[in-house]
């Protein structure tokens, strides 16, 4: 065996495994930062005197600035690159986690959770550009996938460790501590993430395996400027009309389970907080195995030769037709039953959400992968945004979470249209020469 047959053969180290749990840590935080509210809001609204419209308006406050910041922090992202902004981000969204914990008043709970979604904005955009240029195709899905699985195995994990310092200590503890826990993360961030071509010790076989498998590392400018020229093509064609449409419906849903899902279980189903914090952490559960599930069966199909629509489309359809599934705890009374609806929802959900941005990876332009992932986050968090003000006003107006339940079920379905009969088959949009 010759010198370069048996340097080919030689297996790539693994240091895009290592930045994998980096963005999951990074990810685990802040989805740990943006629904720590969930949990104490049963107790701030009743120490507060606030009603089932104002906590609406606390919960949706967050998605405000986030969803109105996603376009300009992917075009910082692509701008600066991922380490600075996410680095910056991270802190931000710490502090003003401390913020909430700090709140004294209606007003400055809704200033602080502004900052929040102000500086979680660039987080999935930057989640999108790390996978899209440390990953070839074939293993992208299982590494959105587990960033993905952070998100539910930090509220799924701590929802009962937040419950038992809330009736431990107060209400304030749960955002002190885990903003707290944020700034530490940030000093980590800063010490080892860099991209591909400037990470130390990477070896030439890894660096082939991403560039031979589909993965960015290599193409993407650290900084560039972008034009409004290139910003057009994310605006064109029905198969970017089909993803926002999509990931609108999706984060309705998780929006749902994020804000109001616990006070569901306190004002509905009456019960008490400790049990909220054991019963609440299933679903989120469920959602773990969704996202595992859904990115290990789109990776497979990949592997076994399917095309990118059926690999791509296939998971995110039925994560969101299984998500409809929540209108049957409108059904029951028995808290068991409910929370089997709850969990196929939740699991229907973590299905789409992984695979969403897989699918997304495969068909943005390779130069504005960055601002591609702001402009589908921001289209996306527009569900996130109206779902807790949608639900808040639901309840306001019938007096329970009936009406909640079937506009949660109908975004399922509405979003399951979308993929089936809008996208169309995928492909990579193509910027030609003269536009960039």
């Amino acid at each position: 065996m010759n010198e370069s047959s048996s340097k080919k053969k030689k297996k790539p180290a693994g240091k895009r495994w290592i930045i994998l749990l980096l963005v999951c840590l990074v990810t685990f935080v802040n989805y740990l930062d943006r629904a720590n509210l969930a949990v104490a809001a049963p107790t701030i609204s009743k120490d507060f005197g606030f009603d089932a419209v104002r906590m609406g308006l606390i919960f949706s406050a967050m998605g405000w600035s986030y969803t109105a910041m996603q376009i300009p922090s992917g075009w910082f992202l692509d701008r600066f690159g991922p380490r600075k902004i996410y680095a910056a981000a991270l802190a931000g969204w710490s502090a003003f986690t401390v913020f909430i914990g700090l709140s004294k008043g209606f007003s400055a709970f809704i200033l602080n959770r502004i900052g929040l979604g102000f500086f979680e904005s660039p987080a999935f955009p930057t989640n999108s550009r790390i996978v899209t240029t440390w990953f070839p195709s074939k293993e992208r899905a299982f590494a959105i996938g587990a960033y993905t699985g952070a998100e539910y195995i930090g509220l799924a994990l701590c929802t009962p460790i937040l419950t038992w310092l809330l009736v431990t200590f107060s209400w304030r503890s749960i955002f002190i501590t885990t903003g707290v826990i944020g700034l530490f993360l940030t000093v980590i961030w800063l010490m080892f993430y860099y991209d591909p071509a400037h990470t130390r010790g990477i070896s030439e076989e890894e660096l082939d395996l991403i560039k031979e498998g589909g993965g960015l590392g290599d193409t993407i400018a650290e900084e560039r400027k972008v034009t409004w020229r290139e910003m057009k093509y994310l605006f064109k064609g029905r198969q970017m009309l089909g993803m926002y449409i999509g990931g609108f419906a999706n984060s309705a849903i998780l929006f749902f389970f994020m804000t109001w899902f616990p006070s569901y279980l306190v004002s509905e189903k009456h019960m008490v907080m400790l049990k909220v914090g054991l019963y609440g952490a299933v679903p989120y559960l469920a959602a773990i195995a969704g996202v595992l599930v859904a990115g290990r069966w789109s990776d497979r199909m990949i592997a076994n030769g399917k095309g990118i629509g059926m690999a791509r489309k296939l998971p995110v359809i039925a994560g969101l037709l299984l998500a409809s599934f929540i209108i049957g705890a409108n059904y029951t009374n028995e808290i068991n039953t409910v929370i089997a609806f709850m969990c196929i929802a939740f699991f229907g959900q973590g299905m789409a959400s992984t695979v969403s941005w897989a699918l997304l990876s495969e068909i943005v332009p390779k130069q504005l992968v960055g601002l591609s992932g702001g402009t589908f986050n921001f289209f996306s968090n527009l569900g996130g945004t109206l779902s807790p003000l949608i639900v808040g006003f639901l309840i306001g107006s019938t007096g329970s979470y009936a009406s909640a339940l079937a506009f949660v079920s109908a975004m399922g379905i509405m979003g399951a249209m979308s993929y089936i009969f809008i996208i169309g088959k995928p492909h990579r949009i193509i910027i030609p020469e003269e536009d960039l």
